[in-house]
């Protein structure tokens, strides 16, 4: 069964670097991750900064997703770069999910 998380990241302007360690996540995991701006949103006490996921003017994206973590090892998680096209800093929110792990791997010599 799929499980997802928000992280909101404050002050993002080019490409950013991040690592989130979260325990359901490891190196056999299918992971995605979508981004967008973090607009106004209406007040919830739940969510320690107010607002929602929001179409704004700038490119955001993220690239070069890699998930991390053993058993007995190495932290779960995954890595990831984090884009914002825009000429200063805004706050992006990343919605990280897992799918579970992969069955299989297959190579293809080119």
């Amino acid at each position: 069964m799929s499980q997802s998380t928000r992280v909101v990241y404050t002050r993002v302007q080019g490409r950013l670097r991040a690592n989130f360690n979260w325990p359901p996540i490891s190196r056999k995991s299918a992971v995605l991750i979508t981004a967008a701006e973090w607009g106004p949103g209406p007040p919830d006490p739940s969510l320690p900064l107010p607002g929602r996921p929001h179409l704004g003017e700038a490119n955001v994206y993220v690239t070069n997703i890699g998930p991390h973590g053993d058993p007995g090892g190495e932290a779960g998680g995954v890595e990831f770069y984090v884009h914002a096209d825009w000429p200063s800093p805004i706050k992006v929110v990343v919605t990280i999910t897992v799918l579970g792990d992969c069955e299989n791997q297959v190579v293809v010599e080119l």
